[in-house]
């Protein structure tokens, strides 16, 4: 009895202590598995948070000023609007297009511009590797739909890379040819459409000679983003 007493003591008083410090009243034996382990476990430490090139644009200049007026003149002759329609964007700081049709006599010519912005972004990767799967993207959907006998082709010396799509369409009996150039500049991405028919007796427009001002169209908006990054716009 006399010999309990100690251990009997020691016991009512851990129980009033509070809580968080109950561990310091275990017996010997914890302490030593304690001592065997070192206290060695430690949290592992926080794996480095992925990082990607920051892009080299934050934001699209006004699409319907990324061509001229002279060049709206000679691929639209006679614009409904010379300025070009804005179409609508929920935030045309990252995407946006311009359109601009015209009826010169027979001759119809529709040209819209679009611009997508793609920023840089630790879960979904670099700005411009993000342009670059949405240009693909744009390059096939060209192919495809109602067109008919579309042609692609990869395109040197426009932007970054550059894909033109050919093909052709036929609208209430009236035969046209829709010309696409996609290009990528940085992390951002053109798209060109420039369309064309001939009514009534007027001749079906030249293929060949529509993709040329496609391609020069597309150069010239990659001027304007250019330009437009310089003024800090």
């Amino acid at each position: 009895m006399h010999r309990s007493a100690p251990r009997l003591a020691r016991i009512l008083a851990c129980a009033t202590v509070p809580m968080v410090l109950v561990a310091g009243c275990s017996s010997g034996s914890d302490h030593k598995d304690e001592k065997n382990t070192g206290g060695s476990a430690r949290p592992g430490s926080p794996s480095a948070s992925p990082t990607v090139a920051a892009a080299k644009f934050s934001k699209l200049p006004d699409v319907c000023t990324t061509l001229s007026g002279k060049t709206v003149d000679q691929l639209v002759p006679k614009a409904q609007n010379k300025k070009g329609k804005a179409l609508p964007s929920a935030d045309t700081n990252t995407s946006a297009s311009c359109l601009w049709t015209g009826l010169d006599g027979f001759k119809y010519r529709s040209l819209t511009v679009s611009l997508k912005l793609f920023h840089s972004d630790p879960g979904l990767g670099s700005g411009d590797r993000r342009a670059g799967e949405y240009a693909a993207q744009q390059a096939s959907r060209a192919a495809t739909g109602k067109v008919t006998d579309p042609k692609s082709e990869k395109v040197a010396g426009i932007g970054d890379e550059a894909t033109s799509v050919s093909s052709k369409e036929k609208k209430d009996g009236d035969e046209f040819r829709n010309q696409t150039v996609v290009t990528r500049t940085a992390n951002v991405v053109i798209t060109v459409q420039y369309d064309g028919a001939g009514y009534e007796k007027e001749k079906t427009p030249d293929a060949a000679a529509l993709l040329k001002d496609a391609k020069s169209a597309a150069k010239e908006a990659i001027g304007a983003i250019a330009k437009g990054s310089q003024s800090g716009t």
